[in-house]
């Protein structure tokens, strides 16, 4: 048997009512031998092809309503288009509709609030009312074939059938009832208009996969420069093969994945391990495609090119990632997929009824009308949206950016969060941390140490340049420089050799470093890196450099556990600094040496133990971990990459904030749990009176006015409701 493998992106199918449409129209066609669907649009089929064709099956998911894209179409540039195509043309649909709705809501409602309308007005409200709502029905054409498709196709009713019901109900109620008052056009357009919006507002947030993988691909290098027959040579880096020796100059970006096989340099390597300090490379020591040469120059011979290389393997987990997060659930289609179907029920045998006990083809016809009137979805189409508009609004004057409704709601199910140590809970830069002077003062000390490391550029001793200016040091001239790899640097000031670096470098000069007592070891335990100053015979003492923690790191980290949600660090740095930041933060799992690989993996391995986990990271080395995680949740000042790759974003850089989403996505679900009841309270209470059995004993029927008014009525509570998460206040604790 053939099989034959078909990738697609299937624009529209972002949910998983959406997924399980196209699902049920693909596997209704013969020789589908399997479907993978994902709620990123992206879709996996192997079918034979003896049975069916490619042709079939695109035009198969179009009669579904939705747009196939071949994958090898699917570029960065092709979905972009597509995405702008689909904000253009809301854009000008909700433009239209609330252009037209809102004049018609004034109209039928205004002279309830005292509005006196001129009597023109009046004499021809009924065709004023048609002529504005009739364009909005036009306009808003998608909910009824939508709504068909999913009752015809997919067998089941989504929140399109409840909008096409209800607004078709109120429109051609108004149609039959034209000559009288009891006209609900302004229901129908208003229902049409207001989704219309909302749908609107999520199209801009959504297809943001396509620009975190973009800005991946932005970091690998375009070209190599080879070494071949004793001549310089630079090709195009896909034209690099394993065991080709690339020469690298200071500044230029790392082509391949490889081991040093000539010269020295530093190399900030921040995108794989997070770490700010550059790292010092010689012979042997083995370097990663991506990264940027600072300093030297050196030859690498090329171990792994292409696909193979560690850039290339984060951008294929990021897709990964990205196509396997759990869906969100639909609260409101799972509710109409039970509640349509018991409401055309009721309305029907409602109808055949009256019509077996003798009543009139109108009455019977009035009592069908009035149920799907009371029924219609008005509230319930407020009720998710609404809420979802005014909780992201308050995280935005809050600092935090949500993506997507999904995003927000995601975040009060989490019961994990592991975080990105540098640039994280931390600064994300070296800063002196402490001078302590042995045979000279303070500024001495600083003075030397500063004018030694002006002349190394060594990645440390920016930190310590940057202390020596803010505290107005004196620079020494230095002869005699030299740089002593891996161990320092040493130079002449006023005749005195000084020596400047790491404990390794005092064993090889013999220095004794006993005079230190246990205070080296204390900071060496808080994370800090220490380096020593020295002449031939005396230690003149030493400064410790470190990543500094964030003013509100443990703050954040205390109010989420107290919260119920555990906390992890995840860190590429050594044990030793990560367990130091780990306590000062009030976190005890702590993750270190990890890899972007391993951060993922880790990741999944909590979700695995039936954990939702969030990650909050800065760095291209967490944009993995970013896609894995239920919600990835990036730092406002760290890369494009993690930004695009985070459902959140934390515009101020404050950990706080982590607390406030948190906070927020769960009072914000709160209210739509609760409009959710406003929506269904009076429409539940209503339906058995529309159907008509308080007539028999009281003789009275709800007439579709006061249907619509009762409809009117739980969209007002569903709004009143909403309006009232404006008096959020953040918990004491955070802010």
């Amino acid at each position: 048997m053939a099989i034959k493998p078909f990738q697609l992106k299937i624009i529209g199918m972002d949910n998983p009512h959406c997924m399980g449409t196209v699902r049920r129209a693909i596997a209704s066609l013969p020789g589908i031998l399997d479907l993978k669907l994902a709620v990123n649009q992206r879709a996996v089929i192997l079918f034979d092809p003896t049975k069916t064709s490619d042709s079939v099956i695109l035009n198969t998911i179009r009669d579904a309503g939705y747009e196939p894209i071949l994958e090898s179409e699917a570029t960065v540039d092709r979905e972009k288009q597509a995405r702008q195509k689909e904000i253009q043309i809301l854009s000008i649909k909700t433009g239209i509709s609330m252009g037209l709705a809102i004049p018609l809501m004034i109209l039928t409602m205004g002279p309830g609030f005292g509005l006196q309308l001129p009597q023109w007005i009046l004499a021809h409200m009924a065709m004023i009312q048609f002529s504005l709502a009739t364009p909005v029905m036009v306009v808003g054409y998608q909910f009824f074939t939508q709504g068909f498709y999913s009752v015809v196709r997919a067998k089941s009713a989504n929140m399109d059938t409840l909008v096409s019901l209800g607004v078709g109900a109120a429109y051609l109620y108004s149609l039959f009832a034209f000559n009288s008052h009891h006209l609900y056009f302004e229901i129908a357009a208003f229902l049409i208009a207001f989704i219309l919006l909302g749908r609107l507002l999520e199209a801009f947030a959504k297809g943001k996969t396509s620009a975190a993988i973009k800005a991946l691909i932005g970091l690998q290098a375009k070209t190599a420069i080879v070494l071949r027959n004793g001549k310089e040579e630079e090709i195009l880096i896909e034209a690099v093969q394993i065991g080709d020796v690339v020469l690298v100059k200071p500044g230029q970006k790392i082509p391949v994945d490889g081991e040093v096989t000539q010269g020295n340099s530093s190399v900030d390597e921040s995108m794989i391990t997070g770490e700010p300090i550059p790292v010092e490379k010689i012979k042997g020591s083995i370097v990663i495609g991506g990264t940027v040469n600072k300093t030297g120059s050196f030859t690498v011979q090329a171990t792994h090119v292409g696909s193979e290389t560690a850039l290339a393997q984060i951008i294929k987990l990021v897709e990964e990632a990205q196509g396997s997060k759990a869906p969100i659930e639909a609260i409101a289609d799972n509710v109409s997929a039970v509640f349509v179907p018991l409401v055309l029920v009721v309305a029907v045998l409602s109808f055949g009824i009256w019509l077996w006990a003798g009543q009139s083809f109108l009455f019977a016809l009035t009592v069908f009308i009035a149920v799907l009137i009371i029924a219609c979805p008005c509230a319930l189409g407020l009720a998710t949206p609404t809420a979802i508009m005014v909780g992201t609004g308050l995280a935005a004057q809050k600092g935090i950016l949500i993506k997507s409704a999904a995003a927000l709601q995601t975040a009060h199910t989490i019961q994990a969060i592991v975080f990105d140590k540098t640039g994280t809970l931390t600064e994300g830069r070296p800063m002196v941390t402490d001078i302590v002077p042995l045979s000279s003062d303070e500024k001495a000390l600083l003075s030397v140490a500063a004018s030694l490391e002006k002349r190394s550029e060594h990645p440390l001793g920016e930190a310590i340049l940057a202390e020596a200016k803010a505290k107005n040091s004196p620079m020494n001239d230095v002869s005699e420089f030299d740089s002593i790899t891996g161990h320092g640097i040493r130079g002449v000031i006023e005749g005195i050799l000084y020596y400047f670096g790491n404990s390794r470098l005092m064993n090889d000069l013999q220095i004794d470093l006993s005079s230190t007592g246990s205070a080296v070891n204390v900071l060496q335990s808080q994370g800090k890196t220490v380096m020593f100053l020295a002449t031939k015979t005396c230690l003149c003492g030493y400064i410790a450099v470190a990543d500094p923690i964030k003013p509100y790191s443990k703050a954040a980290v205390q109010t989420l556990q107290v919260l119920g949600i555990q906390t992890i660090m995840i860190t590429g740095d050594n044990a030793q600094t990560a367990n130091a930041i780990g306590q000062a933060c009030g976190i005890s799992t702590v993750l270190a040496d990890v890899l972007p690989k391993d951060k993922a993996d880790a990741i999944k391995k909590l979700q695995d133990q039936g954990l939702r986990v969030a990650m909050v990271g800065d760095g291209i080395n967490d944009a993995p971990a970013l896609a894995q995680a239920d919600l990835g949740i990036a730092m406002g000042a760290g890369t494009d990459v993690a930004i695009e790759s985070g459902d959140m974003v934390l515009i101020k850089d404050d950990l706080r904030d982590v607390v406030i989403a948190m906070d927020l996505s769960r009072y914000t679900m709160r209210k739509i749990k609760q409009n959710l009841f406003w929506a269904f309270l009076y429409n539940i209470l209503g339906i058995p009176i529309a159907a008509g059995v308080l007539y028999p004993v009281f003789g009275f029927l709800l007439n579709p006015m006061i249907a619509g008014t009762a409809m009117a009525f739980s969209s007002v509570s569903v709004l009143g409701n909403t309006l009232l998460m404006n008096t959020y206040r953040p918990i004491g604790s955070v802010k």
